[in-house]
């Protein structure tokens, strides 16, 4: 009788270990996430839908650097910014949609920002007025594949390749991304123009847990066309999710 219940005891014991190790693989298996599920993560946690926020660029160039102050209103398509720092102060940008407007306050100025225009870098910065164009998610803009996952500053992420939508305008043709795979936050992108050369360069330097999200609050930018040069984009703050009234968004708003 003893050697029976022995006999009874593995056997339970042995079919405990492989219902285990069979649920552990089903859990696997349904960990392994595609290249949109991915990129839709990505955009929970970094997607705006309405947003108040101060800001710093950092502007270095050929050994000189300034360091610009901003304060933002945002929504899924519009947005509002104005310069506080003293050399720049009421100079302000206007996006509603696709259009640009910026408004100098010295001459009293309003002037629509479009064609090449849109090309150059955003208060001599490395980021151009289009990169502030793109509002939309990613998987909007682009069709992504997933080329592997690697090991980045440290962390575990996906590498992802995304190709430019037929139809749709944007900015790069092609971008490289490597996404946090444990806190889905981008960590590095590289851009490319159609052509295949590397136009800019951005890597993530800080993130921070913001209201039960990952977002980037210290991100550098590098414009591969030119010379010692690159931008520090720092947010100092951000409430996400405000109300704002449609009046922001107005030409008048800008005077």
């Amino acid at each position: 009788m003893k050697l029976r219940a022995n006999k009874i005891l593995n056997l339970t014991f042995f079919i405990i270990i492989i219902t285990v190790v069979l649920f552990s693989q089903q859990i696997s298996a349904g960990e392994q996430l595609g290249a949109e599920e991915i990129i839709n993560r990505r955009d929970d946690n970094e997607y705006i839908i309405t947003a108040y926020s101060e800001a710093q660029m950092i502007i270095k160039s050929g050994g000189r650097t300034q360091v610009k102050e901003m304060r933002a209103w945002q929504d899924q398509s519009n947005s509002l910014a104005e310069f506080t720092n003293p050399r720049d102060r009421g100079t302000k940008f206007l996006k509603r949609d696709d259009d640009i407007w910026m408004f100098f306050p010295e001459a009293e100025d309003l002037v629509k920002i479009s064609g090449h225009m849109l090309e150059q870098g955003m208060m001599g910065s490395d980021f151009s007025y289009q990169d502030i164009l793109e509002s939309d998610k990613l998987t909007d803009l682009y069709d992504f594949e997933l080329l592997g996952e690697v090991e980045y500053q440290g962390r575990p992420a996906y590498k992802l390749e995304g190709v430019k939508v037929p139809g749709k305008e944007v900015s790069y043709y092609r971008r490289i991304v490597w996404i946090d795979k444990e806190r889905f936050v981008g960590l590095r992108e590289e851009l490319y123009a159609e052509s295949g050369r590397l136009l800019k360069e951005a890597e993530v330097l800080e993130v921070e847990e913001i209201d039960g999200r990952w977002y980037p609050v210290h991100t550098v930018m590098e414009n591969k066309l030119r010379e010692n040069t690159s931008t520090e984009f720092v947010v100092k703050e951000i409430d996400f999710n405000i109300e704002i009234d449609d009046s922001m968004f107005t030409l008048e708003r800008l005077r």
